[in-house]
This record gives C-alpha cells, sequence and structure tokens, in this order.
C-alpha cells in the first residue's frame, strides 16, 4: 500500500491543488500539510477527514480493509488501525449503513506528557473512559477524567487530549460526523 502521505499528496497533485488552496479548504495551515506531505508530522483522524472531504473522497480511501458491512460488528471484525505517524490506535465499533450519522470507535492513547495537536470541526464528541485517565483540553479548560467518566461537548470549540499517565488510556468515542 503507498503510505498515506505520499496518497495526500498525489491526491492534491492530480486535483492540480496548491498547498494554499488545500490549507483555504481544510482549514489546516500550509505548512502543516506541507509537514503532512513529508511524513514529518502525525495526522490526526479528524485532519484526515477533512483532507478526505476537500478531495471528495471517502476516509476510507485511506486504509484498507477497515469496513464493516453489519449492524452488528463482532470481535473478529474490529480491526485496530492508526494514521501513518501517529501511535494512537482506533478500532471502528460502528455498523456500516447508508446516511449513517455517528462514529463509534475506541482509542487508546499511549502515555504522553504533551497535549496531541489542537482539534476544531463540526459536529459533536463524546468520550468515556474505560480505562486509564486523560486530560481535554477545551477551549483552554482542562478536565481530567478517570476511568468511568465522560466527557461531551460541540467539536468546534478548540479541544485536545493527552494521557498523563505512564499506562494506555482506552476511550470509548462516538463523534459526529460519521468519518467513515
Amino acid at each position: 500500500m503507498e503510505h498515506l502521505y505520499k496518497k495526500i499528496k498525489d491526491l492534491r497533485k492530480s486535483n492540480n491543488m496548491t498547498l494554499k488552496k488545500l490549507s483555504e479548504q481544510t482549514g489546516l495551515s500550509i505548512s502543516f500539510l506541507s509537514q503532512i506531505e513529508k511524513g514529518s508530522t502525525s495526522l490526526a483522524i479528524t485532519s484526515l477527514k477533512k483532507i478526505a472531504d476537500a478531495f471528495e473522497v471517502s476516509i476510507n480511501y485511506f486504509f484498507i480493509n477497515i469496513n464493516n458491512h453489519n449492524y452488528s460488528v463482532k470481535i473478529d471484525n474490529q480491526k485496530p488501525f492508526t494514521v501513518e505517524g501517529s501511535n494512537i490506535v482506533y478500532t471502528r465499533l460502528s455498523g456500516e449503513f447508508d446516511n449513517r450519522k455517528v462514529e463509534s470507535m475506541t482509542v487508546t492513547l499511549p502515555p504522553c506528557k504533551d497535549f496531541h495537536e489542537k482539534f476544531s470541526h463540526p459536529g459533536e464528541e463524546f468520550y468515556y473512559v474505560l480505562k486509564g485517565e486523560v486530560i481535554f483540553s477545551i477551549n483552554e479548560k482542562e478536565h481530567h477524567l478517570f476511568e468511568g467518566e465522560s466527557i461531551h461537548f460541540p467539536s468546534n470549540i478548540t479541544h485536545q487530549w493527552k494521557n498523563p499517565s505512564s499506562c494506555n488510556t482506552k476511550l470509548l468515542s462516538i463523534l459526529t460526523p460519521a468519518l467513515f
């Protein structure tokens, strides 16, 4: 499979699109997009969704074998994946059907000291801490959550997260709009 970063650059060039135009369509900075195309930065799945939307392709274009074609998703069909350059592990839990509005998945955050990139995009996000702890920064206000606790917020508010512990943190994530 081609690397994710090469696919993005190839899509941009085949659409005769400049980094500036892609920046305008995605809300991502030109320098960040350049770093993505060089493979020198990690890419959040929400940023990848913005890029897919700008090129009018499904986010599935960037992945192999992650579609589920049933309402139910059995354990054997749950395929963990990462976005190239990132160490966050996602596992899709949503079924596949037309006009689906929400995306559900588990998100495993490795231990780290710094916040991941800031996000802001249309929709809503809900997270429930299955294991470990996480700090969400929403509009610069920190919310420290532990196992069994949850957070729900509009995604257009600037937000980021980090796992302050020395162990993996596992979250149940339900967000809109559907990504895949």
